[in-house]
């Protein structure tokens, strides 16, 4: 993995967290609005990185699912 592509996965985890997984931008699935995802690197030049906000459970947070590089 290039420092590129590490610094973005570090960058996007940072702002899921601060915004509480509504980073301005991410798209929602349609058949399972929890479920989101976002553009890494410039434009999305790196990828795109899929994360899913757990809002119910006792201490809410967002996990990062997937991450597909181009």
């Amino acid at each position: 993995m290039t420092g590129e592509v590490f610094s973005a996965i570090i960058s996007a985890t940072v702002r899921i967290n601060t915004t509480c997984g509504l980073v301005p931008g991410s798209t929602a699935s349609e058949r399972w609005p929890q479920q989101r995802r976002m553009l890494l690197g410039s434009g999305g030049s790196l990828g795109v990185a899929e994360y899913v906000i757990v809002a119910d459970a006792p201490e809410p947070h967002s996990v990062i699912t997937r991450v597909q590089l181009y």
